[in-house]
């Protein structure tokens, strides 16, 4: 989260609502630290529709460009290693289904208002990067492994 937001105890929330969302009035969130779970961003019903408004034009701007200019997918490859430095460890064809899987994914993310499966496909094209910039790490994972341990034991037979 960016430095425009605040941050406080979950507790306080719980103690002190109203001086803690009177915070939301100065900043766009409240971060929410928790001691037993995973920490909670508040923020208001209009301000994440607000956000929800400009990641799904943006999703569909992309989608259409994508389809509809000649050249756009070129475009796409162009700048993606300025957006995720990262695709310059992708193999060009991978790099290329990587920019077609992302506006793809972005748009049936969009389609049901949720975007968690954008986020797993970028963590995972990242690992995948991530192992082409290690030279012995590619090699341990796409070296041809001779043994053959034959059929594995099904779940309920397993040791």
């Amino acid at each position: 989260m960016g430095s425009d937001n605040a941050a406080v105890n979950f507790s306080e929330l719980v103690n002190k609502n109203k001086q803690t969302l009177a915070r939301l009035k100065e900043s766009p969130r409240l971060l929410l630290h928790r001691r037993d779970g995973e920490d909670l961003v508040l923020t208001t019903a209009a301000r994440a529709e607000q956000d929800r408004t400009v990641v799904s034009a943006a999703t569909r701007m992309l989608a259409a460009m994508t389809r509809r200019e000649p050249g756009s997918v070129e475009l796409l490859l162009d700048i993606l290693p300025d957006a995720f430095p990262w695709v310059r460890f992708l193999p060009d064809p991978d790099v290329h289904a990587f920019a077609v899987e992302l506006v793809d994914t972005m748009r049936a993310a969009d389609s049901v208002s949720n975007n968690a499966s954008v986020a797993q496909m970028l963590i995972a094209w990242q690992h995948t990067a991530e192992a082409y910039s290690d030279p012995e790490l590619l090699s341990a994972l796409t070296r041809d492994h001779d043994a053959d341990y034959g059929p594995a034991p099904a779940p309920e037979d397993a040791p």
